[in-house]
């Protein structure tokens, strides 16, 4: 079956196709008879350079080795599986084809090579300015350890000036969509929807609120522990590249955190607490195991469906919490801990847009009270 985001699909006259990307920005389409087949030759041209020889910075091999050698010897060992699989998509598709077609030495690369890579990632129409920035940062960090006792270290990392990132406002759900939203939950007899309700009104992410336990939860306290995350990453040394679900840790260390439940959910999970067996460790899970990420987001889109609103992200349900939190002014900092941000700037960062509306309306109040206080008396 065709997974969102692998850009395998069927055809009409029963072919499948995937879609690849190559190095010049344009397509590379790969057909077989089944999913299966079709999958496979794409993990085959993905993961061909798994297989890595006893390189070195000096050696003559090309740099793609240097880059798979730091990629399995370095990464896997230190990141989360998750964090892992990000990077690999970004070198496997990005910039280990494009230093192939060049066949450069590990020796050879030059602050030209560097500002030519930048200006074809630049260049690419496929990817979002953000996504840009991170196959360059993630690109930089590489030669950052892989030359970091070369002789031209030094120029390598000045010919880096990652493009500048653009402020975009995040997705949110205006007040009618959410109430809108909010109604079909209450009509809704899944007990995954009153999950969803739970993250419109604590901001919690869909990996955190799958990873959600009773042993997580203390309804007296009328608090909730986030400790953890559900993800789906690839599953090692299989050639079909299927996936598995991970529960770890959370994103980062200030995301383990506690967070108040509103009153008004008590009384909802009281009664799934109450229907649901002590075998049932995960709240929003019909079996013993955590919800699939993929399947919660099914059923998000389903809500948004009945209610007629238009499809956004999950995580626009994080970002709408967020900006109600806003327009009701609680601070910044007290926010910046319930969404469980490493700083209170990347909340400051990330709700830009939000905080000059509420900027606004302070000015529009100091306004007001200078219209009370001159004009009416002339």
């Amino acid at each position: 079956m065709s997974k969102f985001g692998e850009n395998i699909y069927e055809r009409k006259d029963g072919r499948w196709v995937c879609r690849v990307l190559k190095p010049d920005g344009k397509h590379r389409y790969l057909y077989g008879q089944s999913y299966d087949e079709v999958q496979n030759k794409k993990e085959k041209l993905m993961k061909a350079f798994l297989s890595l020889p006893e390189t070195s910075p000096n050696s003559r091999h090309p740099l793609s080795c240097l880059l798979k050698k730091w990629l399995n010897d370095d990464v896997r060992e230190r990141v989360k599986p998750t964090t892992y699989d990000s990077y690999y998509y970004c070198m496997a598709t990005y910039v280990i084809p494009f230093f192939d077609s060049l066949e450069i030495g590990g020796g050879a690369i030059s602050e030209g090579h560097i500002k030519y890579f930048i200006s074809y990632i630049s260049r690419n129409q496929h990817l979002s300015e953000t996504y840009k920035r991170k196959v360059l940062s993630i690109f930089k960090t590489a030669l950052k350890k892989i030359f970091k006792n070369a002789e031209n270290y030094r120029s390598i990392m000045e010919a880096f000036h990652l493009p500048k990132s653009k402020s975009v406002p995040v997705a949110v759900f205006s007040m009618k969509e959410q109430r809108l939203i909010e109604a079909e939950i209450m009509r809704d007899n899944d007990i995954r929807s009153v999950g969803i309700l739970l993250c419109f009104y604590t901001g919690i992410r869909l990996g955190e609120l799958c990873a959600l336990s009773w042993k997580d939860v203390d309804l007296d306290a009328k608090t909730l522990l986030i400790n953890g995350t559900v993800s789906r990453i690839k599953k090692k040394n299989t050639q079909h590249g299927k996936t598995q679900l991970s529960i770890t840790t959370p994103k980062s260390r200030s995301s383990m955190r506690k967070i108040p439940i509103p009153n008004f959910l008590i009384q909802k999970m009281r009664s799934l607490e109450s229907s649901q067996s002590k075998e049932d460790s995960y709240i929003f899970s019909n079996k013993k195991g955590p919800t699939d990420p993929r399947t919660y987001q099914r059923v998000y889109k389903r809500l948004l469906d009945k209610a007629k609103i238009t499809p956004r992200k999950f995580h626009a349900i994080r970002h709408t919490f967020a900006t109600r939190a806003l327009e009701m002014s609680v601070d910044i900092k007290t926010l910046s801990e319930l969404l469980g941000h490493s700083s209170v700037t990347v909340t400051l960062n990330t709700y830009a847009h939000s905080l000059m509306e509420q900027k606004i309306i302070a000015i529009d109040k100091m306004n007001s009270f200078y219209e009370k206080q001159w004009i009416s008396a002339m």
